[in-house]
């Protein structure tokens, strides 16, 4: 097997061209797959020394623009005053362990699109854009639109994840991450990012997504809808529960059942949005 550190996106592409060659990011779930004889590139190609890949600029939105390299612990070192940015930094913080974090990148993490994942559901949530490269040029992807399946993307052969852009969310919106585990650090049975803005106790609007129970995270607006101009009760929390878990296509597999991960959904709607009001009645 070759092995090549290409420094700019365009050698990187070309060298991507080869028959068998596969894009190299932080290695954690490409290494794993290799070790276990599931994927044996001709050559792998790292992009870690590629500096652009690597940095973290704002937008003039008020946005964020995160490069593929970033590691999950830089992302969730960040500390962004806008609530879309801010959710994803909430979702770094419960990826895997802080070896885990070190090593992976998001760039990685999402071309690998395991359903189970943090960022994908933070960024549905957050209605984030993967800005990809490849011999078609430059493409800026929704991300309720990247995720295509269980590990399928929108990635064209030979293309390459270059940076993700986050919008700001909503003016004087907070962001909550809530995830369950069967271990601390291991992927999701479910979870639920939420992007809420209040007035005086009033949901002014609601953006959530659902992680883990479909081969794509799950974002239902009507149930989004529910919330709007409610004082966040049991019984709007229950219909746009209700809504999202109608949605649902969970897997029976060994964190837990279909049946098990579709009750789950209400309850953890319930418990991100009420997380999410706390916060920000705090920052009020």
């Amino acid at each position: 097997m070759k092995f090549a550190s290409p420094e700019t996106v365009a050698d990187a592409l070309a060298l991507l061209a080869a028959d068998g060659a596969r894009c190299l990011a932080g290695g954690q779930s490409l290494v794993a797959m290799m070790n276990a004889k599931l994927v044996l590139p001709a050559m792998l190609v790292s992009l870690r020394r590629i500096r652009e890949l690597a940095l973290t600029t704002p937008m003039a939105d008020g946005g964020l623009r995160i490069g593929a390299m970033v590691s999950h612990a830089e992302i969730a070192r960040l500390e962004p005053k806008a609530a879309g940015p801010a959710l994803v930094a909430r979702a770094a913080e419960q990826i895997g362990h802080a070896a885990i974090r070190n090593q992976g990148t998001i760039g990685g993490s999402l071309a690998h699109a395991d359903p189970a994942a943090d960022y994908p559901a933070a960024l549905v949530c957050a209605g984030a854009r993967i800005i990809t490269v490849g011999a078609a040029g430059r493409r800026s992807i929704a991300a309720a639109e990247f995720f295509k399946g269980f590990y399928e993307t929108a990635l064209l052969p030979g293309e390459i994840i270059v940076a993700v852009e986050i919008p700001p969310g909503p003016p004087g919106g907070v962001a909550h991450y809530e995830k369950i585990a069967l271990v601390h650090g291991d992927f999701a049975v479910i979870s639920c990012a939420v992007l809420l803005a209040t007035e005086r106790g009033r949901c002014v609007s609601a953006q959530m997504a659902i992680g883990a129970c479909a081969p794509t995270p799950v974002r239902v607006r009507e149930a989004e809808a529910k919330l709007a101009r409610t004082m966040i009760d049991d019984q709007a929390l229950a219909a746009a529960g209700a809504l999202l878990a109608e949605s649902c296509d969970p897997i029976d597999d060994f964190r837990g059942s279909a049946v098990y991960r579709r009750k789950l959904v209400p309850r953890i709607v319930a418990r991100a949005v009420c997380a999410a009001q706390a916060r920000a009645l705090n920052n009020g």
